[in-house]
C-alpha cells in the first residue's frame, strides 16, 4: 500500500496543497473521472470541517492528512486537533425544519460521495476516514 502524508495550518487556503497531493495520487491509482470528482468534493468538506468547527482557524493548530491507496481502494484520513463532537447527535439536513439551515450539511455531503465513510470523535479531535473504491 502507498501512503502520501501532509500536514496543512488550520487556514481554508491549504487546501489547495492537499487537492494537488490528490491529484498526483490519483495519477498512479486512476480513479475514474466522476469517481475523483466526488473524493475531491468529499475531501474538501472534510477538511473544510478540519480546519473550520474543529480547529476553530486556529493558527496554533494542525491538519492531518494521509492518503493511501492499493489496487482497488483509495482511502483519506483527515485529522484535526479540535475538542471533538457528537456525529451521531447531527441533525437530518433534508428533514423540513433543516433546509434552510446554512450548516450541518457536510457531513451528510461526504457520505454521499464516498463508498465508506468513518468518523470517530474525541476531546483530542476527530478522524474522518473516507474510502473510495475502484470499481
Amino acid at each position: 500500500m502507498k501512503k502520501l502524508n501532509l500536514i496543512l495550518n488550520s487556514n481554508r487556503n491549504e487546501i489547495r496543497k492537499f487537492e494537488l497531493l490528490l491529484e498526483k495520487s490519483n495519477e498512479e491509482f486512476k480513479l475514474p473521472a466522476e469517481k475523483f470528482i466526488n473524493l475531491q468534493i468529499a475531501c474538501s468538506e472534510a477538511l473544510i470541517n478540519a480546519i473550520v468547527h474543529g480547529n476553530k482557524e486556529s493558527s496554533q493548530k494542525k491538519v492531518h492528512t494521509e492518503i493511501a491507496f492499493d489496487d482497488n481502494s483509495i482511502f483519506v484520513k483527515i485529522n484535526d486537533e479540535g475538542t471533538g463532537f457528537d456525529v451521531d447527535g447531527l441533525p437530518d439536513p433534508t428533514s423540513d425544519e433543516n433546509l434552510l439551515k446554512e450548516n450541518g450539511r457536510g457531513i451528510y455531503i461526504i457520505r454521499s460521495l464516498v463508498d465508506d465513510f468513518r468518523c470517530s470523535s474525541s476531546e483530542n479531535g476527530t478522524e474522518f476516514i473516507l474510502t473510495v473504491k475502484k470499481k
